[in-house]
Parts: C-alpha cells; structure tokens; sequence
C-alpha cells in the first residue's frame, strides 16, 4: 500500500466467506494466501454481476506459509481445531485473528489455539454460496462487525477501498445475539425441509421460525444481549430481504453432506437455556432432528 508495507493477510478456508474475503483483501491492495484442506486449481468470485477470478496464492500446505499481520478465519465452527496447525504457522506476536465464524464465544473458542495472537471476534453479514470447488456465488450483504477498538478501526481502515464494510460495535455482545438470531431459524429450517429461504413465508413455517426467535431472544437476554420481543419481528424482516432463491449455509452444508454447524447455534441455545432454567422445547425439537440428519457415532 502507498506509503508503507504492503499488509499480509491470510484467508484459513476458501468455502463461500473465505472466498469472498479472499477477493476484498486482494481489492485492498494486500498480499492475500488462502489456505485450503483441498487443493484447488483456482478461485472465482461471481459477484455484482462478474465473474472475477482470483489471482491470490492458494496452499494446502501449511509448511508453505509464514506469520502474517491478518489472519481472517473463515472455517465452520466445528472445524476449529482442524485449523491448528495453519494458526500455529500463521500466528505471530503482532498477528491479529479476525474469527469470522457463527456462533457466540468466537474468543474464548479460538484464543487457546493462538496463544501470542490477538483474537478479534467478527459477525459476517455476507450472503454467499459454494457453487463447486474454487467456486462462489456472492448473492448480497457486505457487512463485517468487529468490537469497536484498534482492531476493527485498523481492519476497516485495510478494507476501506472495497465493497466489504467493516463497523465497529460497542456492545458486542447484543450484536452477536442478533447475528444468532439471524441463523437460529434460517439455518436449521433451509436445512431440514431442504428449501431456500422463500419457504419461510409459508404461514406455519413463519410460525415456526418465531418460535424460534422467541426462544432465543429470551436465552439472549438471559446472557445479557439487549435484546426483546421486537427483536422476533426484525429478524424476519431481515429473512425477507433476501431473495426466495437465497440459502442458508446449514443448507449448503446439508446438501454436501457435511457435518452441520447446529451444536453452535440450536445447540447453544438449547444448552444455554437449561443452564438459566429458560424453556426451548421448539429450538430443542429442531436440534434433535438436526443431529439426527448426521450418523450416530459407533
């Protein structure tokens, strides 16, 4: 970048974020390695009516990389600990982890694993979709939310010639509640009716999606989110500006016949709940069902 080194970033996961973060640090002007468990021969970015080939490094190998100044995490929640040894090849002292993943807890999940890396929890906003391997569909959202501080001010200041918008929020903890309120019903419902998100306007099925919301929005509260009642209703409005034909990442999981992020979101709030004597008999019903989609452990 002018007037200075050029910033380093690593991409940990080239799936439909990864691809898309991929693509604005390389916009940014930063030197960008993706690292991958598959090799692939390249990544392309469909986006705002384009198709946009990356000309970033990609590695499957983690012996082939050094301590950068970013490192975006963009696996699956419960792929965490596979990314232990890119994290240990990637992480420096003055190394910033941006934990770009679903869920709650994104720091006390990914410091361990880095012990002299600063850990900065992200909620991605960002609608994307794996088509095939090495390529992603971006269907709309652009937001990325960090803690307000000297990270997210120096992540956005990175960023801030492309698309991907980058704000800070002071009560973290109330926004990462209503990011999971915008997967605690999207998510488990695409994935077990195996539809995009139009089949939440169907009347029960909206019915069912509030229910949802409403038990999460208690359980949030109880962990201290400013959340409430009105919370249900924002939510499903944010659902209904997606288009019909959007999905949801469970579903694309489902559909590959991947392991489903449900412990880190059904599961958190149905574990979360019993803790503060909050009932979630819906969200408990769906949870089950989603961990029956999977084989049972011999």
């Amino acid at each position: 970048m002018p007037g200075g080194p050029v910033p380093t970033v690593a991409i940990i996961g080239a799936g439909a974020i990864g691809t898309v973060f991929g693509a604005a640090a390389e916009e940014a002007g930063a030197d960008v390695v993706v690292c991958v468990r598959t090799p692939v021969d390249g990544l392309v970015l469909d986006a705002f009516g384009a198709e946009r080939p990356l000309s970033v490094r990609v590695t499957a190998d983690p012996g082939e990389v050094r301590p950068v100044d970013w490192v975006l995490l963009t696996t699956k929640v419960q792929d965490t600990e596979s990314a232990r040894p890119w994290l240990a090849a990637l992480c420096g002292p003055g190394t910033v982890v941006v934990a770009a993943q679903n869920g709650v807890g994104h720091r006390e999940r990914v410091q361990p694993l880095v012990p002299a890396a600063r850990v900065v929890p992200a909620l991605v906003y960002v609608n994307a979709e794996r088509l095939a391997p090495g390529r992603v569909l971006h269907r709309g959202g652009k937001g990325l939310v960090l803690p307000a501080g000297p990270e997210a001010r120096a992540l956005a200041g990175l960023l801030a010639a492309t698309w991907l918008e980058v704000t800070e929020e002071a009560d973290f903890t109330t926004a990462a509640w209503r990011k999971l309120l915008s997967n605690a019903a999207a998510n488990p419902v695409t994935a077990l009716t195996g539809r995009r998100l139009g089949v939440l306007k169907e009347p029960e099925v909206r019915e069912v999606a509030a229910a949802l919301l409403a038990e999460a929005v208690a359980v949030g509260a109880a962990e201290g989110a400013k959340v409430g009642p009105e919370d249900v209703g924002a939510t499903l409005e944010f659902y209904g500006n997606y288009p019909d034909q959007a999905g949801t990442s469970m579903l694309s999981d489902r559909l590959a016949m991947r392991p489903l992020e449900h412990e880190y979101i059904s599961g958190t709030v149905t574990r979360l709940g019993r803790r503060h004597g909050i009932p979630t008999p819906v969200t408990q019903a769906v949870y089950a069902l989603l961990g029956a989609l999977e084989p049972a452990s011999p």
